[in-house]
């Protein structure tokens, strides 16, 4: 076996934090041991080249200031940098813009929206050793109760896991001709992660234009198609993506169903009342992404050494649920609209509604009920269903429940 190379340091230059988590998740697929520095401008990326020289550079061109193509420029120019490997990604593919950088020799001078499988194969040249494999090791916890990991987690966490069928949608899609974004709009509208991800993404600096994205319909045709993949192969790859305990793998089920009933019945509701019944969708989707994301720092925990009892779980889902998810869904900047919606589900304080807002709080309602009676019997004196001024009988027309995915 050829002889291992030391783990490399990779700079990333993006302004753009989504593209910019893409990249680190993509080069942690390769070498998990990497020590990745992100940076959002061009002088911050050159005054760390000069401090401390990465393995490699991946940067934009469109760096504020020091732009990517003279960050190269200025590489190749010093003396100990003549080679360094640098990556550099564009916007630009007019004649001009390539002869530019041809006599600077990037490792790769990729398009923007890259590739994202592609460069992924590039990264494995470069950081790679012929021949080379990595087993890394689970990185030791830096605390020994659950309650304190969980408490930092709560603001660092990287969100929900992704369902099965959808990471097994992501690699069929990467494997085949260009589908359309009707046909990511089918396969990802199922998935909390990847719905909210997607939203916030389009609502990033690099893409925002005009009023914000409250739904996945709104947000795919922003992102484009290889974008869409991009960002949701980046997802897929994440090491931690996957439920392996069975227990919480089986409450991860769980959670995927209600969300997706709550979803529907949110989508019924607004249908019905002629509301925006998309957008009802993605807030019902998005009410329990919290109990999600706790799971995985769940699996985390345990995938690190720390022990976890059913207790332990059980107390942890009805204590930080609600936590997680709040500070997710401010953490991604989802637009504030969404997030009043997502509360709607849970209680109605004092104040002014939208209608819509009512119609969560409705569906929240509408899924905790006995099944011993009549929806409308139960439901006749609920606010939601006064301010609304339905027919209580409406709810007993309520769609049949979806079987789980």
């Amino acid at each position: 076996m050829a002889e291992a190379v030391p783990a490399p340091e990779v700079l990333i230059a993006d302004t753009d934090p989504w593209t910019a988590d893409l990249l680190e998740q993509l080069v942690l697929d390769v070498r998990c041991d990497a020590v990745v520095i992100r940076v959002a401008d061009g002088q911050a990326a050159m005054a760390r080249c000069k401090r401390r020289l990465p393995e490699l550079v991946i940067a934009d061109s469109e760096l504020p200031g020091v732009d990517g193509l003279e960050l190269l420029r200025q590489l190749r120019r010093h003396p100990r940098t003549p080679a360094l490997p640098f990556i550099l990604i564009s916007g630009r593919l007019d004649a001009s813009s390539v002869r530019a950088a041809k006599p600077l020799a990037p490792s790769a001078y990729l398009a923007k929206p890259f590739n994202a499988e592609a460069l992924r194969k590039r990264l494995a040249s470069l950081l790679l050793a012929d021949g080379e494999e990595l087993l890394c090791p689970i990185r030791p916890l830096l605390v020994n109760r659950l309650e304190d990991y969980l408490d930092a987690m709560r603001e660092e966490g990287q969100g929900a896991p992704l369902l099965a069928s959808v990471r097994d949608s992501v690699s069929q899609y990467l494997n085949s001709s260009e589908p359309s974004l009707r046909e990511l709009e089918q396969v990802f509208a199922r998935d909390p992660q990847i719905t909210a991800c997607l939203i916030a993404a389009a609502n990033s600096a690099a893409h925002h234009n005009g009023s914000p994205c409250q739904t996945l319909a709104q947000a795919l045709p922003r992102l484009g198609v290889a974008r869409t993949l991009n960002l949701v192969l980046g997802l897929s790859v994440q090491r931690n993506a996957r439920l392996s305990d069975p227990r919480l793998a089986e409450r991860g089920v769980r959670t995927w169903v209600a969300a997706q009933r709550s979803a529907e019945v949110a989508h019924w509701l607004a249908s019905e009342l002629s509301l925006d019944a998309e957008l009802c969708y993605t807030a019902g989707l998005l009410h329990n992404i919290g109990e999600l994301a706790l799971l995985r720092c769940m699996q985390d925990w345990q995938d690190a050494g720390g022990s976890l009892s059913d207790a332990q779980i059980d107390q942890a889902i009805g204590q930080r649920a609600a936590g997680f998810g709040s500070a997710l869904r401010i953490r991604w900047r989802l637009p504030f609209g969404l997030r009043e919606l997502v509360a709607a589900y849970y209680s109605l304080n004092s104040g002014v509604f939208s209608r819509e807002a009512l119609v969560l709080n409705l569906a929240g309602q509408v899924l905790t009920l006995e099944q011993t009676q009549r929806p409308s019997e139960q439901l006749r004196d609920a606010r939601c269903v006064r301010l609304l001024r339905i027919d209580p009988g409406l709810l007993d027309r309520l769609p049949v429940q979806a079987s789980a995915a």
